[in-house]
């Protein structure tokens, strides 16, 4: 049985299917209701068809690193840093640095 805020957006998807906000918060509900395959699907999409959606790629980063894909995680978290570089949104570039480094095994701290 689908969620209400499920069922909700998908008819906000039927009546404007490129809306990208939509096809994010799809992305998200599916992932939060541990559908990857269904997340997966809405966050690609997003990547291929409104790449300038800076949210879209932690958010997919995350879901690769969740399963065990952490070449692909640490890939799209440098695109995504890419992308917030070229659109001045640092506070996303910071987040997406602070991912790609943890993934990547490059968060030690002194002991």
């Amino acid at each position: 049985m689908q969620s209400t805020r499920l069922a909700k957006l998908l008819e906000f998807l039927e009546s404007d299917p490129n809306d990208p906000f939509v096809l994010y918060a799809l992305a998200t509900e599916y992932n939060n209701a541990n559908d990857p395959k269904m997340a997966f699907g809405y966050y690609l999409k997003l990547v291929d068809e409104h790449p300038d959606y800076v949210g879209t790629y932690y958010h997919l980063g995350k879901l690769y690193e969740k399963t065990d894909q952490k070449e692909a995680a640490l890939e799209i978290y440098q695109k995504g840093m890419t992308v917030a570089r070229n659109k001045r949104d640092m506070h996303a570039f910071s987040e997406l640095q602070g991912a790609y480094n943890t993934a990547a095994g490059l968060d030690y701290e002194d002991d």
